[in-house]
């Protein structure tokens, strides 16, 4: 039989983070403000690291964004360098090691410099 389960208490309000393009950041906020909107400008995320908007930069999500950068699905990578479309997934998240000849392939296969997989 499911239990039910306690809501987290709210204030009925949302928090929402957006981003706008550099020019049109104050007259988005001052439309928002004037439909009644709280801003609260939050500069840790605007002067973030790369590595503190993304966490730890592996050569998995390395291969991740060239991979949705190209337009590509696991499978169509695993079939242009010939392997299997599980090992493509194994190797995005960490569990299988990318190697040098796979990182040759990847490379060649996503216009990226093979290093780029193994200097992480």
């Amino acid at each position: 039989m499911l239990e039910h389960t306690k809501k987290p208490p709210t204030d009925g309000m949302r928090s929402i983070c957006i981003r706008v393009p550099e020019g049109e950041a104050e007259a988005t906020m001052s439309f928002l403000r004037s439909q009644g909107y709280t801003i609260a400008d939050d500069d840790r995320e605007r002067n973030a690291t790369p590595e503190e908007v993304l966490g730890e930069i592996t050569p998995g999500r390395l291969l991740r964004g060239a991979r949705h950068r190209e337009g590509m699905t696991q499978q169509a990578l695993a079939d242009a360098v010939d392997c299997k479309k599980h090992h493509i997934s194994e190797m995005e998240n960490g569990k299988r090691p990318i190697g040098k000849q796979n990182a040759r392939k990847l490379g060649k296969a996503l216009n990226v410099d093979p290093r780029r997989f193994l200097s992480v």
